[in-house]
C-alpha cells in the first residue's frame, strides 16, 4: 500500500466515544431532579451559551463553571453533587480493549487527544485504569484550545515528538479527523474496533493480540 508510505511512530487516540462510551442523556436525566427544567430541556438551554466551551478550553475553572450553570438551570447540589452527575455520563465497558493498548505502548508513543474539561477529566483517570498505557496526554482544557482549532492538533504533534505524517490519529467525529488531516496527520474516523485494527494493520502499525 503505497498511500501509507511513512512509518508510524506515533499513535493517538481521541478519548470519548473512541476509548470510553458515554452518554449525555444519563446527565441530563440525573439533573432533572435537581433543577427547575426537564432533561430534554437542559441541553438546549446549556447550548444556548459557551459556557462549556470556556469550561473546555480553560477559560473557567471547575467550581465558577458549577456555579454558573447552577444557576443558569436553577440546580440544587453540592459542587461534590454536580461533579458526580455531570460524570455519570461515562459508562463502564470500554471500546478499545486494553490489551490492544498495553500492546501499542510498548512498540510506539501513546496519546491521547481529547475536547473535555477538569471535572470530565478527573472523573476518566479514577475511573479508567487503560489511561496508564499513555505517554502523553494532550487535553483542550489544559492546552487551552478545542478541536477542530488547529492549535491543539499542533500540540498534540509536538508532543508525539515525531513528524505529523509519522503520528496516526483516530477520532469519532468526522470534522476533528478532517481537522487533524489539515496538519499533516495521517488520520481515519473510528466506527469500531474492528475497523479500527484493519487500519492499523493497513498501515503496518504491529501489536499482539
Amino acid at each position: 500500500m503505497n498511500g501509507h508510505r511513512h512509518v508510524i511512530k506515533t499513535v493517538i487516540f481521541d478519548l470519548g466515544k473512541v476509548l470510553i462510551p458515554f452518554d449525555f442523556a444519563r446527565g441530563y436525566r440525573a439533573m432533572e431532579k435537581f433543577c427547575d427544567y426537564p432533561a430534554a430541556e437542559i441541553p438546549k438551554r446549556i447550548a444556548a451559551t459557551d459556557l462549556v466551551h470556556r469550561f473546555e478550553t480553560g477559560l473557567v475553572e471547575p467550581r465558577d463553571f458549577v456555579e454558573q450553570l447552577s444557576r443558569m438551570l436553577g440546580l440544587r447540589v453540592t459542587y461534590e453533587q454536580f461533579c458526580e452527575i455531570w460524570s455519570s455520563i461515562f459508562l463502564p465497558d470500554t471500546l478499545v480493549p486494553e490489551s490492544l493498548l498495553a500492546s501499542l505502548a510498548e512498540r510506539y508513543r501513546l496519546l491521547v487527544l481529547s475536547n473535555t474539561n477538569a471535572i470530565h477529566f478527573d472523573m476518566v483517570r479514577q475511573n479508567y485504569p487503560l489511561l496508564r498505557h499513555f505517554h502523553d496526554l494532550v487535553l483542550s482544557y489544559e492546552v487551552k484550545a478545542m478541536k477542530p482549532s488547529p492549535a491543539i492538533y499542533r500540540e498534540a504533534i509536538a508532543r508525539a515528538q515525531c513528524r505529523p505524517e509519522e503520528c496516526f490519529y483516530t477520532d469519532d467525529i468526522p470534522a476533528y479527523v478532517e481537522g487533524a488531516r489539515r496538519e499533516g496527520i495521517d488520520a481515519v474516523q473510528f466506527l469500531s474496533c474492528a475497523q479500527l485494527e484493519r487500519d492499523l494493520a493497513a498501515r503496518e502499525i504491529r501489536w499482539s493480540s
